[in-house]
């Protein structure tokens, strides 16, 4: 017999909460939803998109092209669904029980080793989020000073695996990330990992000062929050995907343009988020989206060096078996209208 420690239960109630409040919401905010009155009225046709996680920032832009009706100008009921801790979104991609799905690059590369059919179509954020959260006055200012500290990892990502390989880490006891933030509160020597747009804004609410130290400067940069869907959908109904994109790219260009109609909703559908956690948020994704400023490649858009860099950093750190991915089967830029990448589409 399974028995849920507290944390996890709680995790488990709250996945049930905000479905149970999406669809409630559902018919109280402005949605494109199909509307059955009037012979002239357009069908919209449904489609799934299962996102990686809670309703958040990272989020946005697909929230965004639902409340500001980009999907439905494309003819589309998308239905957004809330995912957790142990929502397998790969797994459902696969299976066909979504069509869409959000993904971090990484993730992606790891579907595709163990066989799953899983296609990145679109990126939204070109440097990734991952960081390591220490206190400003530990004197600690890069990863490769991480020494003579208590670090808090999780034993899934990616990240961890490759810092391992790539840093000192010097006189570091590593201990397992629990998802609090109290352990860093309590002690100036205590580290941990982080999205840079959740859990430093939750230290500095509660009077510490962060820094935050990005794994991308180390070299390991995986795309986030990715538009993906399967080879097949792409083969077999490329004007979906296509659509899907186009209405997605609008939502993303609004929602770091004025942001707050959306946020508005998303604070509705997730009780751990406030209005001021969610500015905070896009302030630090609009960062991670356009890194360059204007100077970056066009929003959504990936290249095959990004992706054979990563598929490579996996296989060296044993996450991945060599020549078990093709670079060219794991993204294509094919289905953004201005998103040609400057070494070559997927």
């Amino acid at each position: 017999m399974n028995f849920f420690t507290l944390k996890e239960l709680l995790m488990h109630v709250r996945f049930i909460v905000l479905t149970v409040a999406w669809a409630f919401l559902s018919g109280c905010v402005n949605r494109s939803e199909p509307v059955e009155e009037g012979p002239d009225t357009p069908v919209l046709r449904t489609v799934s998109l299962q996102l990686n996680w809670f309703p958040e920032a990272e989020h946005g832009g697909f929230y965004a092209a639902d409340v500001h009706g980009f999907f439905a100008e494309e003819g589309l009921h998308v239905e957004l669904l809330s995912g957790g801790p142990n929502v397998p979104v790969v797994q459902l991609l696969d299976s066909g029980k979504v069509d869409f799905a959000v993904l971090n690059a990484d993730r992606v590369v790891l579907g595709r080793s163990a066989q799953a059919d899983v296609v990145a179509v679109m990126a939204t954020m070109q440097d990734s989020p991952r960081c390591i959260m220490v206190h400003r006055q530990s004197g600690i200012s890069n990863l490769q000073d991480l020494k003579n500290v208590t670090l808090a990892l999780g034993n899934g990502p990616t990240f961890v695996e490759y810092m391992t390989l790539h840093l000192p880490l010097e006189n570091v006891e590593t201990v397992t990330y629990t998802g609090s933030i109290a352990p860093f509160l309590a002690n100036e020597r205590f580290a941990q990992q982080a999205y840079v747009f959740s859990e430093p804004y939750l230290a500095q609410q509660q009077g510490a000062d962060p820094l935050n130290l990005m794994v991308s400067e180390i070299g390991f940069n995986p795309y986030a929050s990715l538009l993906t869907t399967t080879s097949g959908t792409c083969a077999q109904d490329p004007e979906l995907v296509t659509k899907l994109v186009r209405a997605s790219l609008r939502g993303w260009k609004q929602y770091l343009a004025d942001p707050q109609k959306t946020n508005e909703l998303i604070d509705q559908l997730n009780p751990d988020m406030n209005p001021q956690a969610l500015s905070y948020g896009v302030q630090q994704i609009t960062r991670l989206c356009r890194p360059g400023g204007e100077t970056s490649l066009p929003l959504g858009s990936m290249t095959r060096e990004r992706w054979q860099t990563l598929i490579d950093q996996l296989v060296e750190t044993k996450l991945v078996a060599p020549g078990s991915v093709a670079v060219e089967e794991t993204f294509s830029n094919g289905f953004l209208a201005n998103g040609q990448a400057s070494d070559g589409e997927g």
